[in-house]
């Protein structure tokens, strides 16, 4: 894929320039695939000691005796060896790997390129053989990748032993009860570090719900889900993974990376009442009926603050260097359609008229081939300097593709300064209808969704079920999805994730795509790049 960095000159970012500039991104083609540096991820596991240096392998080494040889992260383990030197100082090495996701990060798009995981070993602890050269080390094992992990014995910088841990699996939900609409939080511990043992899928009454991977988090993924269907008991399920459960894991070639299950019990809201006597048991039917029709509110639960670690992918000319002492700022970097933005700016032209300028693209991913997405400026207003050169003016982010954009200061005919902004997702109204007849469709409808593969799709559940994901691009941001009332009477869920889109154009290797990506909190490759991607989360009650 060209790099878009050559696309655009200084000064066309100017509005009415940009809208009918013929040179344009190709959404086809090689991509420059770069493995983001690891961003500092809230909670997440850290490397379970220093990166141990290189040793040699002579032709011969001893096994280790390790007791036991397998278990959970905490294990105590007892690893032993006989013959070597007396009073001998060995460092005992667990290997280990670091995972990161790869990406394709340029002017006007952004592509998901895979993972990629690195092997290495780390140093767990150091032990001294005693006066017969006897080595009797402990150690517990680490919060770490799951699966077949080797423990080596170093003197010297030479292997004189090894010897093998598996490490198993281990899931808890919290909690294990509540109404309709009530947070789960599930995780999975133990995930490993290659493709087949690193993505988990979950299941909700043998419902499909969506994708969990650890790569940035070690093993561990964190998600949480909604409590969906009628009072009684429901069945959770997680289990390994590239996409869809794998259910005879037991016969594969990696046997440990076995899943877990849980019962979750819907329970009747809780309701209190303060009338007394006869009237009492009335007064509870009538509350718990009123408590039974009320919505869970709308809300949208949005990743971790993340520090990005790779360039922001903006809409930003990078031949456009902020001019000789102009210095300009933006009141914040992220915000939804309509919201209010201050920018400021010092060190122009005095009393002069500035116009203010937003950058975005318009096309479509669909059979794509060729130019596919043109850059696109829109005015966002004028404003006039103060006597000293200074600027203050609110704009207003506009109706159009989520994502990151650039906001240009132009002064005479020149870009003064671009600053970076990214709009954000949000709901119109309160997304859906609020009551809906059984069988009906009703509408859900999103703004902000965007044009890379991180952020121009959304991936939708129904009651915990994968039912299919809506785009945003060639409708410019806008989402209107029309969605069938089933279920039968009652409250209903709807539960939108991020996703990440793999086709148009498609790469090797990129798991996790297409699906519901439910640890998008955490581990989510867009976060380095600076987007922020909730979960988005309604309710619908459905009548007869």
């Amino acid at each position: 894929m060209t790099r878009s960095s050559r696309i655009l000159k200084r000064g066309l970012l100017t509005v009415g320039v940009l809208a009918g500039f013929a040179c344009a991104l190709p959404a086809t083609g090689l991509a420059s695939q770069q493995n983001v540096p690891v961003p500092s991820i809230p909670g997440a596991p850290t490397p379970p000691g220093p990166v141990a240096a290189a040793f040699t392998v002579p032709a011969t080494v001893g096994t280790l005796a390790v007791s036991p040889q397998t278990g959970v992260a905490g294990t105590p383990v007892t690893i032993t060896y006989q013959g070597l030197p007396a009073n001998q100082s060995v460092s005992i090495l667990w290997s280990t790997a670091s995972n990161t996701w790869s990406v394709d990060g340029e002017q006007f798009t952004a592509d998901y390129m895979g993972r990629a995981s690195t092997p290495e070993n780390v140093v767990l602890t150091t032990a001294t053989t005693d006066a017969n050269g006897a080595l009797n080390a402990k150690v517990d094992i680490p919060q770490d990748w799951g699966g077949l992990h080797t423990f080596y014995a170093v003197i010297n910088g030479a292997e004189v032993a090894n010897g093998g841990f598996t490490v198993y699996r281990t899931a808890t939900i919290s909690p294990k009860s509540g109404p309709i609409g009530t947070p789960i939080t599930i995780t999975y511990r133990g995930l490993g570090a290659s493709l087949y043992e690193g993505g988990a899928a979950l299941l909700w009454d043998n419902k499909y719900v969506g994708e969990l991977a650890s790569i940035w988090t070690r093993g561990t993924a964190t998600t949480v889900i909604r409590a969906s269907g009628p009072v009684g008991v429901h069945s959770i399920q997680i289990g390994d993974a590239i996409t869809y459960l794998y259910l005879n894991y037991q016969q594969s070639p990696l046997p440990w990376i076995n899943g877990a299950h849980f019962n979750f019990r819907v329970t009747p809201p809780k309701v209190t009442v303060k009338v007394k006597g006869k009237a009492r048991a009335k007064a509870l039917a009538q509350a718990l009926a009123k408590a039974e029709n009320k919505l869970p509110p709308t809300r949208i639960d949005w990743p971790a603050n993340v520090t990005p670690t790779d360039n922001q992918i903006t809409t930003l000319d990078p031949t456009i260097q902020t001019a000789s002492g102009v210095t300009a700022s933006l009141s914040t970097k992220y915000g939804q359609v309509g919201a209010p933005v201050t920018v400021s700016a010092s060190g122009l032209a005095p009393n002069t008229t500035i116009n203010l300028s937003w950058t975005t693209v318009v096309g479509s991913r669909v059979n794509c081939t060729g130019t596919c997405w043109v850059p696109q400026g829109t005015a966002l207003g004028t404003a006039t300097t103060d006597a000293a050169g200074n600027l203050k003016a609110i704009v207003h982010v506009p109706d159009g593709l989520g994502g990151w954009h650039a906001i240009a200061i132009q002064q005479d005919g020149q870009t003064e300064a671009q600053l970076p902004f990214n709009m954000v997702r949000s709901v119109v109204g309160v997304g859906a209808p609020r009551v809906v007849k059984e069988g009906h469709m009703f509408a859900v409808h999103l703004k902000g969704l965007g044009w890379t593969q991180f952020d121009n799709t959304i991936a939708v559940d129904y009651d915990n079920s994968y039912v299919g994901y809506g785009c945003g691009f060639n409708s410019n941001g806008d989402t209107l999805m029309y969605l069938r009332a089933t279920g039968g009477p009652g409250i209903h869920l709807i539960d939108m994730y991020p996703m990440l889109y793999t086709l148009s154009p498609s790469f090797a290797n990129t798991p996790y795509g297409m699906t519901p990506y439910l640890t998008y909190a955490k581990d989510e490759p867009g976060l380095a790049l600076g987007y922020r991607l909730p979960a988005i989360r309604l309710a619908i009650r459905v009548i007869r």
